[in-house]
Formats: structure tokens, sequence, C-alpha cells
């Protein structure tokens, strides 16, 4: 895998709209702008590349334009960071304009740069791992730089600060608070304060009895379902297929999977179908572990972890349960293709190599 620098103050970073075009709304505005100075608090330059403001109803008509963008923020030699802004549903069409695009795909080998982002940015990732990137499951604008508390939460703030070189993350830290999501994100909004609560479960060993390693591959779970399933939109796994953007079963072997719940906080019984679809195609037999993120709010908390360990059924895979990654707050990082280990003694992910060139 191809490994990008670590940011450093003065550096340019950009922000792309792949999937929902919400950043670019006018009642979004106060977020765009928390956003910036964030950004610009840490010494970067943020520069909103000239799709990324255009709107839901533009970006979701012209995928083009979102493309774009990702394709000029690789062939600018001053961006050294892109970073999404938010999730949505239809990434996956960017596919045909980035994957049929040879100076694009010669960029992201030959110049790698750091790519941050969850939930449908997933098969952005899964591009650039097909490519021979690493890239990083971790934080986006509006959820995590854009918090309309005073601050950026304590534990997202230093997961940001991972993103600059001599500051790697050498294993995934534990949380003193989770957070629930927002229901208000106005204007209004803006410095109040996250409902909290003190982290009692901790990381969980779901099963398991010795230490395994392997490198890193995963998701939003949702994500990797629709790829192969399609059941939002028909034509995705179609040209899911056609670029090879799913991992094949030669590709998961010997990784340590990891998979997260979205906001749509799905049910148990849609939990144990998604997994049931990973299941029949031998994906659990063949992965060395699997991490789990935390649920938004801790929807189905319990309910869930029974799903897991029923439908794998195996208690020799070690699971681990309850990682800040994902749609819960607050969150880590997690890179594509880093080798890392599940310590079941310490309950945590180590990173065993580095994740900056």
């Amino acid at each position: 895998m191809q490994k990008p620098k670590g940011l450093k103050k003065g550096d340019k970073v950009a922000i792309v709209s792949l999937s929902s075009g919400i950043l670019g709304e006018p009642f979004a505005a106060h977020q765009l702008k928390l956003g910036k100075q964030r950004l610009k608090s840490f010494g970067l330059e943020p520069v909103t590349m000239p799709n990324s403001l255009k709107g839901l109803d533009y970006l979701k008509q012209h995928p083009e334009a979102r493309a774009q963008d990702l394709k000029d923020a690789f062939a600018d030699d001053t961006i050294a960071g892109i970073f999404c802004a938010i999730g949505g549903e239809d990434t996956y069409r960017l596919l045909p304009y980035l994957m049929e695009d040879e100076a694009f795909m010669q960029d992201v080998q030959n110049k790698p740069k750091i790519f941050s982002g969850f939930s449908d940015t997933t098969v952005n990732h899964l591009m650039f791992y097909h490519l021979g990137m690493e890239t990083f499951y971790g934080l986006n604008i509006l959820n995590d730089l854009a918090e309309l508390e005073d601050e950026m939460l304590p534990y997202t703030k230093e997961t940001f600060l991972h993103y600059f070189a001599e500051n790697e993350l050498k294993k995934v830290p534990a949380t003193q608070w989770w957070y629930e999501e927002r229901q208000d994100f106005s204007a209004e909004a803006v410095g109040t304060k996250r409902v909290r609560h003190a982290e009692k479960r901790g990381f969980e060993l779901l099963q398991g009895t010795r230490n395994v390693s392997g490198p890193l591959l995963g998701g939003c779970l949702e994500s990797l379902y629709e790829c192969l399933a399609g059941e939002r939109h028909r034509d995705q796994n179609e040209i899911i297929q056609q670029y090879h953007i799913f991992p094949t079963l030669e590709e998961w072997k010997g990784k340590i999977m990891f998979l997260e719940t979205s906001e749509e906080k799905a049910s148990p019984e849609k939990l144990r179908e998604m997994l049931s679809v990973f299941k029949k195609k031998g994906i659990f037999s063949v992965i060395n572990g699997l991490i789990i993120g935390k649920p938004q709010n801790e929807a189905y908390y319990e309910e869930y972890k029974k799903v897991y360990k029923e439908v794998i059924d195996d208690d020799r895979l070690p699971i681990l349960y309850n990682l800040p990654f994902g749609h819960g707050f607050p969150r880590t990082l997690l890179p594509y293709g880093v080798e890392a280990t599940i310590d079941i003694d310490v309950k945590t992910i180590i990173f065993d190599e580095s994740y900056f060139s």
C-alpha cells in the first residue's frame, strides 16, 4: 500500500463533497464556517473544492462534478490532505468517472495523500484500497471539525492531531465519555453541549483466546452490504462489480475486519440479514479477527452482540466490541491496509507499523 505523508502546519487540505451536498446549503453555513475555523486553528489552510458547495440538488444530479473535485485535489501538488464533508448514499456513482481516468489513478498511486471520512465514504475507501493507497476511516468536516460545542470534542481533537507527522497513533485509545447524536444542528445550537455519558463498558472482548494480527479492512456495515445487495440503488452492485471495488474473498483472507452500523440504527433482524450476506460469501471464515464500533447512541447495544456471535458461529474468531469508530461519538481513525493486532489482554487494537510514509 502506498502511504501518505503526515500533515504539517501550513499544509493545504481539500474539502470535498463526494456523497451528500449538504455542506453547500445555506442552512449549513455556520457549520462550514466552524469547520474551516477549526482547520485553521491547527495551522492548516482549508480549500473548498469548486463543486463542494454547490448544494444537495446539484451534486445529486452531477456525480461527475463530485468526482472532478477529487481528481483536482489529487492533481494539485500543494494539497496534502483531503477530508470529506459528510457521508450520504450514492458515492458509488463517482466510480465510472474515477476508475476510467488514467491520470487520476496514476496520481493516486504516485502521489498518495491523506484521505479521511466514514459512512458512505466506505465505497471511496474501497476504491483507494483497490488502487493500492492507504486511507483513513476517520474524521470528516460536518460530524467532527464542525462540532457545535465551543470546542471540538476532546477525544476528536486528539484524533485529528494524529493526522500530523511525528504524532501517529500506536493503538486505539480508550474513551472517558461517549456522546449522543444531536437533534438540532441549527445556528441556534452553536455553543450548546452534546449529551454525554461516562464510558463504563470499555472495549469488550466478545470471544477469542489469542492475539491475532492482520491488515485492517472494513467500513460501514450498511455501505458494505449495499455494495453486494444494491437494495437502495439497483445499479450499485453492477457498478461495484464492474470496477472490482468490493474485496474478493482472497483479499479478505488474513485481515482484521472492522464493521460499524450507521445512524439508521438497523434492527437486530436487519443486522442479522446483512451479516448473513457476508457469512454466505465466506468472509468470516477467512478473516483473522473482527472489531466492531459502538452503535450510535448505544442503540441495540446488547442485542447486536448476540447477533454477531450467532451469525459468525465460530468462537475461535476474536471479536472486540464497542470501539470508538464510525457513527458513534467520539471517533478514532483506522488506517486501511495497515498491519494491526487485536490484543485480547489489554482489549485494544495496536498498529504494528507506521501509517505514514
